[in-house]
């Protein structure tokens, strides 16, 4: 029997084995700068670019403990002036970092309504409603962070017509209803406030939450029914957290005070960042993590990441205050390296802050 030819294929080169991810693709195609590695130093003073697309000046943050789940950028809005209407199938939170401003939304053809927002105002935009930012003020730009679930999207879909231009109507999530920003809300027992417009997320009151560590108070938000969820939390001067560990994607950022925080994997040297109000840092998957208020002032941060607590993507409890000994996810104070508590009482010494961490 004669043996059957087998087709021809063209040779590629190895490179098609290193070709980015389709979110990668459409992000180097936006002619904006993109920030890698573990942190941004300040989101106050990062340099931007024109950011076509949005009408303002923007630049990426894809740091390296997204896991491909989320990502943020940063864009500013010139005097006086607005972005260009948006509309798109990734959720997006919203944290203003400077000036003052509205925003308008609406669904399809209805009607559209507009809320205004400030400095450290957090809102979420409804899944692929329209919207449009306008800066407030003529005389200074403002400044907002984003944070998104784009790159789980663009990946799954790789087609931006789809993504961008996709007609359908969430309207289950939001239908146009008046006062749906109004910053109204339902508190639930465990610290967790649902609502769709956070006024004042450096002011807000949080709740406390000894579990993570003494002093510390927490307020989770579950924003517009998004699958994506934020906190804020807070401690006091000469406290630190407990470390723990998650998944990948929490961006967290810092509102008030000075300290740093440490991030290692398992059983390897700990990495330490220093920090600030504007500093943001995603901890890697399964990357220890711990943060610590060394300076004269309580300490504050936003986290947005890719966790609601009433819309999950994997069943079960969060174990993120539960005790490793205990099938969780939390070193307790007794069993954390020795070393932790000196660098933490030196750094103390040196802002002249007085340490009010329990003795052992």
């Amino acid at each position: 029997m004669k043996a059957e030819s087998l087709p021809s294929y063209e040779r590629i080169d190895s490179t098609a084995e290193r070709m980015d991810t389709p979110y990668d693709e459409w992000v180097s195609s936006q002619g904006i700068d993109v920030i890698k590695g573990y942190f941004a130093e300040n989101l106050y003073t990062l340099p931007l670019k024109w950011w076509e697309r949005m009408g303002g000046y923007g630049v990426f943050i894809n740091l390296q403990g997204t896991g491909y789940l989320d990502d943020a950028y940063v864009c500013a809005i010139p005097p006086g002036e607005s972005l260009k209407p948006q509309r798109h199938l990734f959720e997006e939170l919203v944290y203003v970092l400077e000036g003052r401003g509205a925003t308008t939304v609406w669904q399809g053809n209805g009607a559209r309504q507009s809320f205004e927002w400030q400095a450290g105002s957090l809102f979420a935009m409804p899944l692929n409603a329209s919207y449009q930012h306008f800066n407030g003020q003529g005389d200074r730009e403002a400044r907002l962070l984003g944070v998104t679930n784009a790159p789980l999207v663009f990946n799954l879909f790789h087609c931006e017509d789809f993504v961008m231009n996709n007609p359908y109507l969430f309207s289950d999530r939001f239908k146009g209803e008046e006062g749906y920003f109004a910053g109204r809300g339902r508190l639930y027992n465990d610290r967790v406030l649902e609502t769709n417009f956070v006024p004042d997320a450096i002011g807000i009151q949080p709740i406390a939450w000894h579990e993570r560590g003494k002093g510390n108070r927490t307020i989770f938000f579950e924003l517009a029914q998004s699958t994506m969820g934020a906190h804020v939390s807070e401690f006091p001067v000469g406290i630190y957290k407990k470390a723990h560990r998650h998944g990948p994607g929490a961006h967290v950022m810092i509102l008030t005070g000075q300290g740093y925080s440490f991030m290692w994997p398992e059983g390897k040297e700990r990495m330490r960042i220093n920090w600030g109000p504007g500093s943001i840092i995603v901890p890697p998957e399964e990357w220890f993590h711990q943060h610590f208020n060394s300076g004269n002032q309580p300490a504050r941060y936003l986290a947005l990441k890719m966790l609601s607590r009433r819309y999950k993507l994997a069943p079960g409890k969060i174990k993120s205050d539960v005790p490793l000994n205990q099938g969780g996810w939390q070193i307790e104070y007794e069993d954390e390296d020795p070393e932790i508590r000196r660098i933490f009482e030196e750094s103390c010494a040196q802002s002249g802050a007085t340490v009010m961490m329990p003795k052992r």
